[in-house]
């Protein structure tokens, strides 16, 4: 891999996290110090939020962690960038889970698997789940639901119920294409495939991932 002077700045995340998920911490080091040293977080709030918490991720210094995870999670883009904050909230977590810090792990692991459960971003949300499971929290599988937007669980909620694209349309002030595409990110995120099958998958049992623990660590 190039430095990542060489690469565009918004992969920044993926280039460090890739390196380090797959055992390369020299490199994700190089890749999180060029981009302080070549000012990227100067060039938006998103960037400056990454770069944090890639410079979080890779020190080997205790201290330095924590104080760099903790500017990275009060960073103000976390409201703006909730899947970059979930992200860093995940590695926060595994940080914190290898310094044996169970308690405070758990917090912040539980707020990235909502935040991924939320977003739909499913392979994040299992692998925060099994982060969380690692500092013994007994974690039940959460439901599609928490996936769905509120416009999204309301069209759900009127199709499973019989009425027809036009009808929903209507009803919500939409159009019938507005409808359409909704219900076509709908079907997966409930992992069904015909609108039959939304009434059993809107009738299933939400629960919140981390909300089933056990005692502390």
């Amino acid at each position: 891999f190039e430095p990542f002077v060489c690469q565009a700045p918004r992969t920044l995340l993926d280039l460090v996290q890739a390196a380090l998920f797959t055992g390369r911490w020299e490199q994700a080091r190089r890749h999180a110090l060029a981009a302080r040293d070549a000012h990227t977080a100067e060039v938006s709030p998103r960037l400056a939020l990454v770069t944090l918490g890639s410079l979080a991720m890779t020190t080997k210094d205790m201290d330095e962690a924590r104080i760099l995870f903790a500017q990275a999670l009060a960073h103000p883009a976390g409201r703006d960038f909730p899947f970059e904050h979930a992200r860093i909230h995940l590695a926060n977590g595994m940080w914190l889970r290898r310094k044996r810090d169970a308690k405070e792990a758990r917090g912040t692991l539980t707020c990235a698997a909502e935040t991924f459960q939320r977003l739909g971003a499913r392979t994040w949300a299992e692998r925060a789940r099994r982060e969380l499971r690692a500092t013994g929290v007994r974690v039940r599988p959460a439901a599609p639901l928490a996936a769905l937007t509120p416009q999204e669980r309301q069209i759900a909620e009127l199709a499973a119920s019989g009425l027809s694209n036009k009808e929903i349309a209507k009803q919500l002030f939409l159009s019938q294409r507005t409808v359409g595409s909704h219900l076509y990110h709908i079907f997966p995120k409930l992992g069904i495939n015909s609108r039959a099958a939304l009434r059993d998958a809107l009738n299933r049992t939400e629960i919140a991932p981390g909300t089933d623990h056990s005692g502390g660590g």
